[in-house]
């Protein structure tokens, strides 16, 4: 690959600004779209994460970010999608968990064709692994083969995706916490429509069924005792709540570049110049540039400590908390600028906040963050006094 990181992002762009003019189309109707991730897959960017040895470019979380922000500048949809293909490369290249056949056969297909994956982990009566629930989904050992049932839900992207990480419990006599690769077209495998979610409504976050489905025993791509929390690697994590909040990003400038715009050509004939001439609107244009400005700083420090390989601990966590924070108010505070004209739907402002407002969904959601924070605070804190108590230094 001989294309620079500025090639890659001005790939972006192009690709946003042709996805922005059907985005409306898919947010009303909720149709897939498809063709755009053949147009990503067309100029190499399905392979932004992979491996140079695959067809791939290698790069890490800043430059990703970079990308997904530019393509949910244009659709949301389509960037949060790619946002969940890419952890998944970016696990496969990165920490050396998966098992090498695997690897290679998900890493071939990403560079055949439009050949994507997700994570299948939540499920309607546990919700998200991260409340702690074992998930109720099964998987049987039958001789050679692995037989699953189960129900999932919210899993993104489904239409066009090729296999699914999908999270079960064995029925073994010591039960393993597992994740499977189970290809979508495998029988007893079928989609039950139900994503008709306000915003993002185009990623098709649909329900999986799964009726015995059979995949070979050696199909596991990492598994650990069920009786143990699920175990997340702390950059894969914030590898992963990067691309998301950089989706979100994406969709609060977009409504910032739209209420920007407005304002600037607005022009009331009470007034005679144009509204951005009113120090009110001027404030609230000045905030939205401070939050985006904040957002963009905390997503690029993030990138590059995961790319560096250095520590990040729960960072990722809280940069997604507080990306997402900022982009809900940017889009909320577009709409309030943008008055009257800003709820017209076809203006869009009202589609972006609609999408951003749905960023509070993902698990962990915002009040389980600050919980986790406040809980680890409170461990810190503790530990301290039972480090000064065991020196003798609470008397002093």
């Amino acid at each position: 690959m001989t294309e620079t990181v500025d090639d890659l992002i001005d790939k972006a762009k192009s690709l946003a600004e042709d996805f922005s003019r059907t985005a409306a189309h898919h947010d009303a109707t909720g149709a897939f779209p498809f063709e755009n991730f053949d147009r990503l897959f067309d100029v190499g960017l399905l392979g932004l994460v992979s491996g140079r040895d695959y067809g791939g470019h290698g790069e890490g979380l800043t430059v990703a970010q970079a990308v997904i922000s530019e393509i949910a500048r244009g659709e949301p949809s389509t960037a949060l999608v790619l946002a969940m293909h890419y952890t998944s490369h970016f696990a496969i290249r990165r920490l050396g968990k998966w098992p090498r056949h695997l690897a290679e056969r998900v890493l071939l297909a990403n560079r055949q064709g439009v050949a994507l994956i997700n994570n299948a982990q939540a499920e309607p009566r546990i919700g998200s692994p991260a409340h702690g629930a074992l998930p109720e989904t099964i998987a049987r050992r039958d001789g050679d083969r692995w037989r699953i049932s189960g129900h999932k839900s919210y899993v993104t992207g489904i239409p066009v995706l090729k296999w699914v990480s999908l999270l079960a419990v064995t029925d073994e006599k010591e039960p393993r916490l597992a994740s499977f690769l189970v290809p979508t077209e495998a029988a007893g495998f079928r989609i039950e429509k139900s994503w008709n979610a306000t915003g993002m409504h185009a990623t098709a976050s649909d329900d999986i069924i799964l009726d015995d489905v059979s995949i070979p025993i050696d199909d596991v791509i990492e598994a650990q005792p069920a009786t143990e929390p699920l175990r997340r690697d702390e950059h894969a994590a914030a590898f992963f709540f990067g691309l998301l909040g950089a989706v979100y990003h994406g969709v609060a400038r977009a409504a910032r570049d739209r209420v920007l715009g407005f304002a600037s050509n607005h022009t009331p004939a009470s007034l005679g110049t144009p509204i951005a001439t009113v120090p009110r609107i001027q404030d609230g244009l000045g905030e939205i540039e401070v939050r985006l400005a904040t957002n963009a700083r905390l997503l690029r420090s993030l990138g590059e400590d995961v790319d560096a390989g250095r520590p990040v601990g729960m960072d990722g966590m809280h940069v997604r908390h507080v990306v997402i924070d900022n982009a809900v108010s940017v889009t909320s505070l577009a709409l309030e600028l943008a008055g009257n004209p800003g709820l017209n739907r076809d203006f869009q402002l009202e589609r972006h906040h609609r999408d951003a407002i749905t960023a509070r969904s993902h698990a962990p959601q915002s009040h389980m963050i600050r919980t986790i924070a406040a809980k680890n605070a409170l461990s810190r804190l503790n530990r301290r006094h039972q480090v000064r108590h065991a020196l003798g230094l609470n008397q002093i």
